[in-house]
């Protein structure tokens, strides 16, 4: 038997690491059990000359191709965009691209605003401080002064604008739009503990160099300093509970496949939003029969995923390559509502540097620029390392039948049930996507590119995943409350993507740990009344 501890964290990622560093001043006992391994950098891709090829395998992005021994499948055919996640002691930010910008003011108060979705029960000013000192703790890069957005100083400078850099924002001041340094979580100085980045390039399959801010060396260190326990390749099967409705604890498998139980006074959910509906849903039980927190029906509900169309061209010199960070700059030109276009709400344009060597040559040769033959060779040094790529950041808004439920056959190794995923693109989003296409193209054209392709949804991409759990003030309209306790179960907090209302049209990880953040601190100031 497990000894009783004050806090169970469920989930090690931006959101749990984040939570379980700021709850460790309270000096509880506090577990974290992570069905994952903590990563070597030494098995990081990007030390052998293999490392695109382990990218679309051991290290991609999607868990149904990765299918390591701690990932769990899920269930996507029925969703044009397919679910990227990473299980690993530091989860999703081992491979994410490190780009680091904040939700808008606007984006807590799209019903005020634009008379879709609902408004967050909270917003910016709130989640300011948390924001500052997350940025602190993950090591942000970035320039100040950024038009777009109410004032913040990142700790670090930007990332160099490069050529590639350079000549987007040579493109941009021509059409007169705004552009702005990227925030990122690459150490452009030493920070922490961390080298900066020598821009290898190998940012998205995990940093060797530890330039890149993943939690596993940011928030972790800190927390286990501080006491905090963190126990690995734990898989959690279900939340149990007691016989007054609260949350007692979590049965997990170890790693011998043993079933264990882990009693504790408080659990914490940070399994992100497919994750997390899909424990909720398994741990039903005849006082929940229709999943744990799920009195509103909603749990699974509300899925935003991020439609990401891409926009690339040529140009006729050689550029950055996939040489230093994929993004450098950023433009919120077409981010807040403008009633003249035919859609609500916006997107960031994302600049990004060309890709490898491999990867050039594959979808090069599968889209039929690359021809066989003859021409293969003098074709390909028309495209190498002069690629310019443009991504479209589109708000999702939710819908509630876009959803993840428990697959009725699929199963992980340990005989739980996968998560399914029903997904369909909404048709403000698609107008908005066919926008952005347009723009993004004018933009390559006015920076001397040719030979333009735009893929509408790429797959796997971008692995944002939200809503599912979502938070607010009515208990029927809603999972949790305004700080991450859920309506039902007054020990059972969660503080992932999950409990996002809206999805702006950013990546999320900056404002997830703003918000888990957030939440651990509300439960420190209401640790006499926490469960009142």
């Amino acid at each position: 038997m497990n000894e009783m501890v004050d806090v169970l964290i469920i989930g090690s990622g931006a959101s749990g690491a984040a939570a379980a560093w700021s709850l460790a001043d309270t000096r509880m006992r506090i577990l974290c059990l992570e069905q994952g391994d903590w990563m070597k950098p030494s098995d990081f891709p990007s030390n052998g000359r293999d490392w695109e090829a382990r990218r679309y395998a051991d290290f991609d992005i999607s868990p149904n191709r990765r299918a390591r021994d701690t990932d769990y499948p899920v269930n996507d055919d029925n969703s044009p965009m397919k679910v990227a996640n990473f299980n690993a002691v530091g989860g999703g930010t081992v491979m994410y691209t490190a780009h680091y910008p904040r939700m808008h003011p606007s984006d807590f108060r799209v019903r005020t605003l634009d008379g879709v979705a609902d408004d967050w029960p909270i917003d910016y000013a709130t989640l300011e401080p948390f924001f500052a000192e997350n940025d602190r703790m993950m090591g942000v890069s970035g320039l100040a002064g950024d038009p777009a957005y109410p004032p913040h100083q990142p700790p670090m400078p930007p990332l160099p604008l490069g050529k590639t850099g350079a000549r987007y924002a040579k493109a941009m001041n021509k059409l007169g739009w705004h552009w702005w340094p990227s925030d990122t979580t690459i150490a452009t100085t030493e920070y922490d503990g961390r080298a900066p980045c020598i821009n290898l390039g190998h940012c998205t399959p995990g940093c060797a160099q530890g330039a890149k801010a993943s939690t596993d060396i940011t928030y972790w260190p800190h927390a286990i300093r501080a006491g905090v326990e963190l126990r690995t390749r734990c898989r959690v099967r279900e939340i149990t509970t007691n016989e007054h409705g609260m949350a007692s604890g979590a049965i997990y498998y170890d790693a011998d496949g043993v079933e264990q139980f882990q009693p504790a006074e408080v659990v914490i959910v940070a399994c992100n939003g497919i994750g997390t509906p899909r424990l909720l849903l398994n741990s039903a039980s005849s006082r929940f029969p229709n999943g744990l927190a799920n009195s509103s029906g909603l749990v699974g509900k509300n899925l935003m995923l991020h439609p990401w169309p891409q926009v690339f061209g040529y140009v006729d010199e050689r550029v950055d390559g996939d040489r230093a960070p994929m993004l450098s700059i950023w433009s919120k030109e077409f981010y807040e509502t403008d009633p003249n276009r035919d859609f609500v709400r916006g997107y960031t344009l994302q600049f990004t540097r060309g890709t490898g060597i491999v990867n050039e040559a594959i979808t090069s040769a599968a889209a039929g620029r690359l021809p066989w033959g003859q021409d293969h060779h003098s074709t390909y040094r028309k495209l190498f390392h002069k690629r310019l790529q443009i991504g479209i950041a589109c708000e999702d808004l939710p819908e509630e039948h876009n959803r993840v439920t428990l697959d009725p056959v699929l199963k992980d190794s340990h005989g739980i049930p996968a998560p399914r995923i029903d997904y369909v693109i909404a048709e403000n989003c698609r107008r908005m996507m066919e926008h952005g296409i347009a723009r993004a193209e004018e933009i390559l054209t006015a920076a001397g590119a040719t030979n333009l392709h735009a893929a509408r949804v790429a797959l796997n991409s971008p692995g944002h995943l939200l809503g599912t759990a979502r938070m607010g003030d009515d208990p029927e309209r809603s999972v949790v409350n305004a700080w991450g306790r859920s309506h039902d179960v007054k020990n059972l907090f969660i503080v992932d993507g999950s409990i996002w209302v809206t999805s702006g049209g950013v990546n999320p990880t900056s404002t997830i740990q703003a918000l888990a953040l957030y939440v651990a601190d509300s439960m420190k100031k209401r640790l006499a009344t926490l469960f009142d």
